[in-house]
């Protein structure tokens, strides 16, 4: 898998995450929580912006980040689609142990222990992972590119 293909792939998630969020925003109001309802809309808007983003400057942009680094922001970009999901989940089962500000604002009291696990791994998962995927983008930015050498 190329770079272009992967780069490309990376655009459709982040497209695609913003579609899904502004369909889920109609949701939000009915909702047994709201408030973490919201959250998964914001999640949901903001990481397929930052996805957008992202595939934007490698597409776009002289770069020096390589095919392994394209697949970890590829990854990057699965991960966040599972921990968008999840707050989706969340908007009903009113998880309160990874997102205890949101969940005190909503009046989440807590849910069962399967449900809390699947809300942390996904947002730990995910959170460990963009971190790495904007580190290398930023790496394969500062390196100098071949037309600069």
């Amino acid at each position: 898998m190329s770079i272009h293909s992967s780069s490309r792939q990376i655009l459709i998630h982040g497209l695609m995450l913003v579609l899904v969020g502004l369909v889920w925003g109609l949701v939000v109001p009915s909702t047994p929580y709201p408030r973490l309802a919201l959250g998964a809309h914001i999640q949901f808007e903001t990481n397929g912006l930052l996805f957008i983003v992202l595939a934007t400057l490698l597409l776009a942009l002289p770069h020096r980040v390589g095919r392994l680094s394209v697949r970890v922001m590829l990854l990057a970009a699965w991960l966040t689609w599972a921990m968008a999901l999840s707050e989706v989940g969340n908007a009903w089962w009113g998880t309160n142990q990874i997102l205890p500000i949101a969940a005190a604002q909503a009046g989440a009291t807590g849910a069962a222990p399967w449900q809390e696990l699947v809300v942390k791994l996904t947002h730990i998962g995910a959170g460990l992972c963009l971190i790495v995927a904007w580190f290398l983008l930023v790496v394969g930015f500062v390196k100098r590119t071949p037309d600069q050498e």
